[in-house]
């Protein structure tokens, strides 16, 4: 790896630092997303910055007993925590929500990851003295920058060397802790995935994968105490990060080409596969342009027609998302229009992705699940699938049609990929575990939940059709899917204040499950979900090691007078915001209505949920 060595005292302080430590930053700007060079690199092994500020005795964990700072002050931090990821509030604009994703926030769990991460003995034993490097992306969203300048500060004080990437992409941050040249011990990225421009968050990643719910819960207790501390004026000396900044989206791109290029090998130009094929991409303004250009375009495609490719943290289009309704209708009429194969829909960070086949017809959800599982049963006969819970009869069916087995699991990514890597464990062939969102993730890419890999091996599995000469595009592996009569998702607001919402859901969540085991809901039924040690309408593990819950939600169908399956219900948490999404699927035409009136009427008013839930959008739905 090329390196330019500079001095901490020649870069210039970046116009972002705003923060109370300094960002020192090359004054030359990260080259945008088509102008990637040479690497370019500034050294500095960051050895000054393990004189981080410890309480001695205490291991940094300080506190708060003064009267002016209260416990519930550190929750702010405990209440960031969404799941396996950070998020909240950055940007003020949002009715009814206060900034709370503040920088002071950030330092303290970008700190207190760093400190996790020693814990972790990744390089050996504890404090060492090791370099312990760690690298940073972000998406285009307003506070990004402020809100790095504060993530390299933390870092920084907990003895870590900091690479910034720039604007990046998810999978690319954890791709950099494998890739040769750069092969960090950890990686942050900062997004709010497809939430609005006002939210951001983080993502963590070290060489073993995403980290668990679990894990970022321990973070988040240790940056509450920090907070509490900081409020205090403890423990608060400022520490000058110096940042290496690095191009590793150059070297993701041709990891993906390369990956395009050797399982294509194409009799004829091989360097240059995708010539002679039109591939549409809608990036939404996040961060996934560069792979029409970096990649796509590389490999020869025409790309004419592609959509919002330039990062615009407003998202002034439409949210990327490949589930967003407008996303998924502009690049439907961009793929008609230029007579194209194939159209890419990508989420803002890029560990999403749906598509559209050459006759206009959206995969997402279910229909990009039965795509990706047709190509991964080709290559692994008999081969689990982990899905969630939300997923269809008609894909079960469509799996298992195919020599597959299906396992429904609970919904959130990195329970249904960790529920792959544990089947995997335990002896059972695991090799695709997807989301009904579109997140995605194969045995064979580190179990890694990325939407341009994704992509990769849909667009293989078309070139390789056409070399065949097969007809009809990717779109034809599915035409066999079947689909519910009618799919409605609706939400219901949990009242009250913030810090009191997880527990409310919970109690719903297991009201729910209650009034079905004591048949106060005649006709419904949990379901077991399959016979991948899962049970209680999917969300109980009955094997030996059980994945931790990180929000609770139940599977259930209902049944006629002759016990013929009408449809079924997925009643959650959701882990992003306070609400419970109830998704519903119906086999017959009506159904969702009359589930949701027998719903409305024997559970969410007999139970007396409805004190501290808004139930409004269930009752609009069945007028």
């Amino acid at each position: 790896m090329t390196t330019v060595t500079t001095s901490p005292a020649t870069p210039q302080p970046c116009k972002h630092a705003t923060h109370a430590a300094v960002l020192r930053l090359c004054s030359t700007p990260l080259p945008r997303w088509r102008s990637y060079g040479a690497l370019q690199v500034i050294t500095t092994k960051a050895t000054a910055a393990r004189s981080r500020v410890r309480a001695a005795a205490t291991g940094g964990r300080v506190e708060a007993r003064d009267a002016g700072v209260s416990a519930e002050e550190g929750d702010v931090v405990r209440r960031l925590q969404n799941g396996p990821d950070v998020r909240g509030v950055a940007l003020e604009g949002e009715k009814g929500r206060a900034v709370d994703l503040t920088p002071l926030a950030v330092e303290t769990i970008a700190e207190s990851f760093g400190e996790w991460l020693r814990d972790q003995e990744l390089l050996g034993a504890p404090d060492d003295g090791k370099e312990l490097r760690v690298s940073v992306g972000r998406d285009p969203r307003l506070s990004g920058p402020r809100l790095s300048a504060a993530l390299f500060a933390g870092l920084a004080r907990a003895g870590c060397s900091v690479f910034d990437m720039g604007l990046a992409t998810t999978p690319a941050c954890f791709m950099s802790t494998v890739l040769p040249r750069f092969s960090y011990e950890a990686s942050i990225m900062m997004t709010a995935s497809h939430l609005p421009y006002t939210r951001n968050g983080l993502k963590f990643f070290t060489k073993r994968g995403g980290l668990t719910s679990t894990d970022v819960e321990q973070i988040c207790d240790r940056a509450a105490r920090k907070y509490n501390a900081r409020k205090l004026g403890l423990g608060g000396l400022g520490i000058t990060p110096v940042v290496m900044r690095v191009d590793l989206m150059s070297a993701y791109a041709a990891h993906l080409r390369d990956i395009i290029k050797r399982r294509v090998a194409h009799p004829s130009h091989p360097d240059t596969p995708l010539s002679g094929f039109k591939i549409v991409v809608n990036a939404g303004n996040g961060c996934g342009g560069f792979f029409t250009w970096d990649v796509l375009e590389r490999l020869g495609a025409d790309t004419t027609g592609s959509l919002h490719l330039d990062p615009d943290g407003s998202f002034p289009n439409h949210m990327p998302n490949p589930e967003d309704a407008t996303a998924m209708a502009l690049t439907r009429r961009a793929v008609l229009e230029q007579g194209a194969d194939l159209g890419v829909v990508f989420d803002t960070d890029v560990d999403r992705s749906g598509v559209v086949d050459a006759s206009g017809n959206a995969v997402n959800g279910d229909r990009l699940i039965a795509l990706m599982s047709a190509v991964v049963l080709d290559e692994h006969p008999g081969t689990t699938v982990v899905t969630d819970a939300r997923a269809s009869e008609g894909l079960t069916r469509f799996i298992e049609s195919r020599g597959g087995r299906h396992c429904l699991y609970r919904v959130g990514y990195r329970n249904v990929i960790d529920k792959g890597v544990q089947l995997n464990d335990e002896g059972v062939e695991t090799h695709l575990m997807m989301e009904t969102t579109g997140h995605g993730a194969l045995k064979e890419n580190y179990f890694l939940d990325d939407g341009a890999y994704m992509v990769v091996k849909i667009i293989i599995e078309m070139v390789r059709m056409k070399l065949a000469g097969l007809e009809g595009g990717v779109g034809s592996l599915i035409m066999d899917l079947e689909e519910p009569v009618e799919s409605e998702l609706l939400r219901m607001n949990i009242m009250g204040e913030p810090k009191y919402a997880k527990q409310r859901g919970v109690q719903a969540v297991e009201t729910f499950k209650e009034y079905i085991q004591e048949e106060k809901l005649s006709g419904w039924m949990l379901d077991d979900c399959g016979d991948c040690s899962v049970g209680e309408g999917c969300l109980v593990d009955t094997n030996d090691q059980p994945i931790d819950i990180d929000a609770y939600m139940y599977r259930a169908k209902l049944y006629d007078g002759d016990k013929r399956p009408l449809g079924m219900v997925h009643i959650r948490q959701s882990v992003h915001n306070p609400n419970i999404a109830l998704n519903m699927q119906s086999y017959v035409s009506g159904g969702c209505k009359s589930m949701a009136r027998d719903l409305l009427d024997r559970f969410l008013l007999a139970s007396g949920v409805n004190e501290f839930i808004d139930i409004s959008e269930v009752e609009k739905f069945v007028k």
